[in-house]
C-alpha cells in the first residue's frame, strides 16, 4: 500500500476536505490489505464493470464521471453488495482541467493513499460519413480522450514515481493503431493516448511503476449502438473487465481485448498504405 507524503498532496489538503466529511473505509487486515484505486470514467459500461470487479477484489475506489446519478447508483450498488464502503462517488468532467489538483488531493486524502489509477473517460462522435468533417466534435474528442488523460496522469505519475510504486491503466482503442477514413478525430485521440502511455511507461518503469495500455475492440455498450458499419467480435464489458484485471495482476504493458484483435491489428498495421487508403472503414 502507498502512503504519500509528496508535496503535491501536502499543500492545502485541509482546505479541500470539509470537516466531518471523511469516508468510512473498508476494514483492512494484514491478510487483506486495503488497496486504493481511482476509476476515471466509471459511470457505466466498461468503467462500471471494472468498479464492480475491483470492489470484489477488495479495492476501495474513487469513482469519477460526469453523471452524478449513475455514479451514486453504482456506488450504492457496490457498497450494498459488499456490506462495506468500497466505493465513493466524485462527479467530475475531465475537460475541467483546473479542478484536477484539488480533487486529486481530496481523493488521496479520503482513501488514505493510492495504488491504482484507471483512465477510461472518453467520447466518440461519429463523423456521419467519410465526406463529413466536424472540427468541434474532433476538438472535444481530443480534449477529453487525450488532454483529459494527461491532466490526470501527469500528477499521478509524479506521485507514483516519488513513491516508486503504483499502476496506471489507460483504456485506448484498436482505432488508434492506424489512421482510418471512418473517424480521423477519434483515431487521432486514441493514437495520441497510446503514445503518451508508452512514454509514461518508458519513464516510470525504472521507478517501479507499471503502465498498462488496453486496446479494446468493439464492446457491447451504448457507444456501440452509434457505430456505423459492421462490429465484428464484439464482447460484453464484463469480459473486457476480466481481461484487464488479469493484465493488472500480471503487470502487463499492452493488451488487446478480445485477444483476437492483436492478430487483426497486426495485419492492419502491416497493410501497405497504397492498399490501406482504398479501404472504406
Amino acid at each position: 500500500m502507498l502512503e504519500f507524503t509528496h508535496p503535491y498532496l501536502e499543500d492545502n489538503v485541509s482546505d479541500t476536505i470539509p470537516a466531518g466529511d471523511s469516508p468510512r473505509l473498508a476494514i483492512a487486515t494484514p491478510l487483506n490489505p486495503r488497496r486504493r484505486g481511482i476509476i476515471i470514467g466509471a459511470s457505466d459500461g466498461l468503467g462500471a464493470e471494472l468498479a464492480r470487479l475491483l470492489a470484489r477484489e477488495g479495492y476501495t475506489l474513487a469513482l469519477l464521471a460526469r453523471r452524478k446519478e449513475l455514479l451514486d447508483s453504482l456506488s450504492a450498488e457496490i457498497n450494498r453488495t459488499s456490506n462495506e464502503q468500497h466505493a465513493f462517488a466524485y462527479p467530475h468532467n475531465v475537460a475541467e482541467y483546473d479542478k484536477v489538483p484539488d480533487l486529486l488531493r481530496k481523493i488521496v486524502s479520503d482513501l488514505g493513499g493510492l495504488d491504482l489509477v484507471i483512465f477510461l473517460a472518453g467520447v466518440n462522435y461519429p463523423p456521419g460519413g467519410i465526406d463529413k468533417y466536424n472540427f468541434e466534435n474532433d476538438r472535444k474528442m481530443i480534449e477529453v480522450n487525450l488532454i483529459g488523460a494527461m491532466a490526470w496522469l501527469h500528477p499521478i505519475s509524479e506521485m507514483f514515481q516519488s513513491a516508486k510504486a503504483g499502476q496506471i491503466v489507460g483504456i485506448g482503442s484498436v482505432a488508434g493503431d492506424r489512421g482510418r477514413v471512418g473517424n480521423p478525430g477519434y483515431n487521432t485521440s486514441k493514437a495520441g493516448l497510446a503514445t503518451y502511455l508508452e512514454a509514461l511507461r518508458n519513464r516510470l518503469t525504472r521507478h517501479g511503476v507499471n503502465v498498462l495500455t488496453v486496446k479494446p475492440g468493439f464492446l457491447k455498450t451504448e457507444m456501440l449502438k452509434a457505430a456505423q458499419g459492421p462490429t465484428p467480435f464484439a464482447i460484453p464489458p464484463e469480459k473486457a473487465a476480466e481481461d484487464i484485471l488479469k493484465a493488472i495482476k500480471k503487470r502487463k504493458q499492452v493488451i488487446y481485448t478480445a485477444s483476437i484483435w492483436r492478430w487483426i491489428m497486426l495485419a492492419i498495421q502491416h497493410t501497405p498504405s497504397f492498399i490501406f487508403r482504398r479501404l472504406s472503414f
